[in-house]
């Protein structure tokens, strides 16, 4: 049941999905998910990583690798190809629904609608591709055990999170295919809601304090902290080597051809408010962990009267389950992305558009931050770990919902904890194996094989 069948699921009843799914989960139980298949003789973590950094600016990859080794959960995050490899060689149902393909904790958080609600959703879709719905699920519960581990919290309560996470994903999935494919497009998961039926003053006061930081994450807070005027001209502030203007003749011309593409990928209405400004300034910036090293851009625009709008345009590479999943319909990956994050998330920025550059590389573009939060693990505890997981199995389900056949997933789930539990087991053995992963690479950087730059003395 690839991309391809797609359209012929989404016209089964409810009834008739979920005898599918359960037809399905008696060819491939459910406590076999609990199980990693050996890698390949042959398969060395490291080359993945290296062959991942093809094409990558090469004077960032060694800042790529030096986050990646502050701690196993950063190398998780950095580490995508790598998994998707492995997460190919387990069991999955053969259900397709567009995959986040990146899916951890921290990929998940608030933004702002259109309307300027603050909404959770997942929020990051590099990796997006029509996919195995298991692999975002194991991947997400991975990341709980390695954070938790992390933490110095107990393996005890490492697994007990993933499997809060897993079951939340599972019981709210049933739910939303109850919904009609009406009501489940218009579902939000509202900050606002979520502080208000918070279970205890804590809850409340953590949630009251996202939306507080969230409101300070526009761009008319943020434009006065990162620019600068240089004759008369509103410029980008250089923050070397995280943030600086690109050093080629040519380059202001030919961003300024791409920004016509993407001006190209937007509707009619938005084309009209964005030719309200105009371009001022345009720098290289690094973001992320596992985007360290492509092409990332952070351009400034203005309206005649001073007022700034920042985008970020961000580089757009194959999607790392292209190998296993299949290639995209899409030939343009700026487009998979965007394609993929308005399928899958509640709500999108209003900005969000594609262009392929002079050179031939793919690019998405979106507004920079725009009230976009993520989760903090200052003063964590295993409650809040516990609450959190919830969340992001609430929001995954969601996801998965809107883009697949829900039913027929719940269908294979059941209503028994089974696959909690063998993907709770399956995320405390990934753990292990990608601390030794994160052991691999801190080897080959001590042997002086790789580089890596620790950002704490720059």
């Amino acid at each position: 049941m690839k991309n391809s069948d797609q359209p012929k699921d989404a016209l089964l009843s409810r009834a008739a999905s979920i005898a599918i799914g359960q037809g399905l989960r008696k060819v491939h139980p459910l406590d076999s998910h609990e199980f990693i298949q050996p890698r390949p003789k042959d398969l060395n973590s490291n080359a993945v990583l290296e062959k991942s950094n093809a094409d990558r600016l090469a004077e960032l990859i060694p800042i790529r690798y030096g986050r990646m080794l502050v701690s196993p959960f950063t190398f998780l995050r950095g580490s995508a190809a790598l998994m998707a490899d492995d997460l190919s060689r387990t069991p999955n149902s053969g259900i397709y629904v567009e995959a986040c393909g990146d899916c951890h904790l921290l990929n998940f958080g608030a933004f702002a609608t259109p309307e300027r609600k603050l909404v959770f959703d997942i929020n990051d879709f590099d990796e997006t591709l029509p996919a195995p719905w298991e692999w975002d699920v194991k991947r997400l519960a991975t990341s709980f055990v390695v954070a938790a581990q992390d933490n110095d919290l107990d393996n005890k309560v490492a697994q007990a999170v993933a499997k809060l996470c897993v079951q939340s994903y599972r019981e709210n999935l049933r739910k939303f295919s109850k919904m009609s494919p009406l009501q489940l497009w218009y579902k939000q998961l509202e900050l606002a809601k979520f502080a208000k039926n918070a279970p205890d003053k804590k809850a409340k006061l953590f949630r009251e304090e996202l939306i507080k930081r969230a409101e300070t994450r526009v761009a008319e807070y943020l434009f006065p902290k990162i620019t600068t005027e240089v004759d008369g001209r509103k410029r980008l502030i250089d923050q070397p080597p995280l943030m600086f203007h690109q050093n080629k003749d040519n380059f202001e011309a030919q961003a300024r051809q791409a920004l016509e593409v993407y001006r190209e990928s937007l509707p009619d209405d938005r084309r009209c408010l964005l030719d309200h400004y105009h371009l001022e300034d345009m720098a290289v910036k690094v973001v992320g962990i596992g985007s360290v090293g492509t092409r990332c851009f952070v351009a400034l625009f203005m309206t005649a009267d001073g007022q700034p709008l920042l985008l970020q345009a961000k580089e757009a590479r194959a999607s790392v389950l292209e190998p296993y999943a299949g290639k995209s319909q899409y030939i343009n990956h700026g487009q998979r992305v965007v394609v993929g994050q308005r399928l899958t998330q509640s709500s999108s920025d209003i900005f969000l558009g594609w262009a392929r550059g002079p050179e031939g590389r793919d690019f998405y573009v979106r507004q920079l931050r725009d009230m976009k939060v993520s989760f903090s693990f200052d003063e964590i505890s295993p409650l809040g770990l516990k609450r959190y997981a919830q969340y992001c199995g609430l929001a995954l389900a969601r996801s998965h919902a809107k883009s697949g056949n829900a039913a027929m997933i719940s269908g294979y789930l059941g209503k028994s904890a089974a696959f909690d539990e063998a993907v709770s087991r399956f995320a405390m053995e990934y753990a292990k194996q990608n601390k030794k992963d994160y052991e691999k690479l801190l080897d080959a950087v001590r042997k002086g094989a790789i580089k890596a730059i620790d950002e704490s003395g720059l």
